[in-house]
C-alpha cells in the first residue's frame, strides 16, 4: 500500500470514529434533554400540588374562623333567648336580633370569601338572584373592626377590656387580617369555655413587631378549678383546629403564637408578628 492510500485509510478511519462519536454525543444530549424535561415536569406538578394544598389549607382556616365565631355567638344568644322567652320577651327579642346579626355577619364574610374564589365573569359583584338583599363585598376584617367584634362578645356575656399601646398605624392586609383572626378565635374560645368572668385584650404596636394578647379569667389550675371541665381537651393544650390555623397564619409572616392555660386561672393567647420583614 502506497503512502497516499495509507493516508486515505487513516483519514477514513478517523472520520468514521469521529462520526460515531458525534452520533453517540447527540444521543446522549437528546437523552439528557428528555430527562431534564421529565424532571421539570415533575417539579411543576409538585409545585402545583403544593399550591393547591396551601390554598385548601387557607380556605379551611378562613371557613373555620368565620363559621366557628358566628355560630358560637348564635348558639349562646339563642340559648339566652330561650331562657327568658316566657318571662322577659323584650330581652329575648334582643337576643334573637343578635342571632340574626351574627348570621348576617357570617353570610357577608362567607360571600366575600366565595367572591374571592369565584368572582363574577364581568368582575362585578352579583346583587341579584340568590344574593339579593346581601350587601356588596366588604374588605377583609382587620384591627380597625375590633370594636364591633368586642361588642358582640360582650353582648353575648363576656365583658372585654381593651388596651392599645404604641401608635396604631396601617398594617399590611395579611398581617391585619391575621391579627383580627387571632383576637376573634381567642375571644370566641373564651366565650365558649370560660366559667363567666371577663377577658382582656392588648394590642401593642412597636417599630419592629405587632403583639396581640388575649387573657380570660377562670379558676386557678393550682386549685383544681372547674375550667378544665369546660375547656375542650384540644383547647387546653393549645392544639385545637382554630389555634393550629392561627399558628400557620402567624408563621407565614415569621411570627410566633403561644396558647396555654394560666397557673393563676384562665387562658392566654399571645402572638408576635414582625413588621419589618422585606
Amino acid at each position: 500500500m502506497g503512502p497516499l492510500a495509507l493516508v486515505l485509510a487513516v483519514a477514513c478511519a478517523a472520520a468514521g470514529w469521529f462520526g460515531a462519536a458525534l452520533v453517540r454525543e447527540r444521543r446522549a444530549h437528546r437523552t439528557a434533554l428528555a430527562d431534564r424535561g421529565w424532571l421539570l415536569e415533575r417539579e411543576r406538578e409538585s409545585a402545583a400540588v403544593a399550591a393547591v394544598d396551601a390554598e385548601r389549607a387557607r380556605i379551611a382556616r378562613e371557613l373555620h374562623d368565620i363559621v366557628s365565631h358566628n355560630v358560637s355567638l348564635m348558639v349562646v344568644q339563642a340559648g339566652a333567648a330561650r331562657e327568658v322567652l316566657a318571662t322577659m320577651p323584650d330581652e329575648a327579642a334582643t337576643a334573637m336580633r343578635a342571632v340574626e346579626a351574627a348570621g348576617r355577619g357570617a353570610m357577608t364574610e362567607l360571600r366575600h370569601l366565595l367572591g374571592l374564589l369565584a368572582p363574577a365573569q364581568d368582575g362585578e359583584d352579583d346583587e341579584g338572584g340568590a344574593n339579593a338583599g346581601v350587601s356588596r363585598l366588604e374588605p377583609q376584617p382587620g384591627l380597625g373592626r375590633l370594636g364591633p367584634l368586642v361588642d358582640r362578645i360582650a353582648f353575648a356575656g363576656l365583658p372585654v377590656e381593651v388596651r392599645i399601646s404604641g401608635e396604631p398605624r396601617p398594617l399590611p392586609a395579611g398581617i391585619d387580617l391575621t391579627a383580627y383572626r387571632i383576637v376573634q378565635e381567642a375571644l370566641t374560645n373564651a366565650l365558649k369555655y370560660s366559667d363567666g368572668g371577663r377577658a382582656e385584650l392588648t394590642v401593642r404596636y412597636s417599630d419592629r413587631y405587632l403583639r396581640v394578647e388575649v387573657l380570660n379569667s377562670g379558676p386557678s389550675v393550682l386549685a383544681g378549678g372547674g375550667q378544665g371541665a369546660r375547656t375542650a381537651p384540644e383547647a387546653r393544650d393549645g392544639a385545637g383546629r382554630g389555634l393550629l390555623g392561627l399558628r400557620e397564619r402567624v408563621a407565614v409572616y415569621g411570627g410566633d403564637l403561644d396558647a396555654r392555660r394560666r397557673l393563676g386561672g384562665g387562658y392566654r393567647v399571645r402572638a408576635r408578628i414582625p413588621l419589618d420583614r422585606p
